[in-house]
């Protein structure tokens, strides 16, 4: 056994080396002193043998089969790197609708082509339930430690250098939420973290990098401050896209703020980056965009 000791006060180590004397197991114990939790999984990954390493957390619940059915698809699907399962919020009072619409929405991200297409929107998979081949992930540089959420941004490197991420249909997880959950009260794990993260990936990703002009989809400021690191970055929108009379015929950053219907009539097509993020507003958007001939992941991505 691999323990990483994160620099804890509660006689952890002492414990864990008692119970390998005990136990007969070999326990490799790692005491870096405090490093914080990217910098102690790594570590970890490191010191770890098998081929395959699975991520829970402490205070999780998995059902029994989950490590054995993750590690038979790996068995038998050698193109994917990452795969993880369907989970449950537990306990029932920690649901709300908000968090049912996300889980709805993270829980529908299935294949490598979902989830590669959703990463922009929000993190398409729980980190608890992932299996990972361990060569893969240490060849990509692991996890970094950063003023982001370790997870999202080791999902958006790993997808940039073409690694396929896929899902399980069953849910293997009872996944705990609280006000103290880490994801929740780490700033690393704030909504500007993910902002940042976010922006930095979007500016290297070859649909906006390239000759294609880029249109953006809500010009509210709210919007904007979002992608902030996307103008930072030198990426410019040609047309900001608006159903908000008073917005219409305004300039941003000295381009025009268009009804929905100058993305049907300018050829070509622009690439839309879809970046409105109150509730319903994501399905009325992606209803126009398919009337007007835009397929999701070639001609617009959703950015949350």
């Amino acid at each position: 056994m691999v323990a990483v000791d994160d620099g804890s006060i509660d006689g952890s180590a002492a414990l864990i080396e008692q119970w390998g004397a005990q136990s007969g197991v070999a326990v490799t114990l790692l005491q870096p002193g405090r490093v914080g939790l990217a910098t102690a999984l790594q570590l970890g990954l490191e010191a770890a043998r098998g081929a395959y390493v699975a991520r829970m957390d402490g205070d999780d619940v998995m059902a029994p089969q989950r490590l054995a059915k993750q590690a038979a698809f790996l068995d038998a699907n050698s193109h994917i790197d990452v795969v993880a399962t369907q989970a449950r919020i537990v306990p029932e009072a920690a649901r709300n609708p908000g968090l049912d619409r996300y889980m709805a929405w993270q829980n529908g991200c299935l294949t490598p082509e979902q989830i590669a297409r959703e990463i922009y929107w929000e993190s398409p998979i729980a980190h608890p339930t992932t299996m990972c081949r361990r060569r893969v992930v240490l060849a990509h540089g692991g996890y970094r430690e950063g003023d982001f959420p370790e997870d999202y941004e080791l999902w958006l490197r790993l997808i940039h250098a073409g690694v396929k991420l896929a899902k399980l249909p069953e849910v293997l997880l009872d996944w705990r939420d609280s006000p103290t959950r880490f994801s929740r009260a780490d700033p690393h794990c704030a909504r500007a973290a993910f902002d940042r993260v976010r922006a930095d990936y979007l500016a290297r990703d070859a649909r906006i990098t390239g000759a294609r002009p880029v249109a953006v989809w809500g010009a509210g400021r709210r919007t904007r401050r979002r992608l902030d690191g996307l103008w930072a970055r030198g990426v410019a929108s040609v047309a900001w896209i608006d159903i908000d009379a008073r917005k219409i015929g305004n300039r941003i950053q000295g381009a025009p703020v268009v009804a929905p219907e100058w993305l049907r009539d300018t050829a070509p097509h622009p690439f839309v980056l879809a970046a409105v993020a109150s509730h319903g507003a994501r399905e009325l958007i992606e209803a126009d965009l398919s009337d007007m001939g835009y397929q999701p992941g070639e001609d617009y991505l959703m950015v949350g």
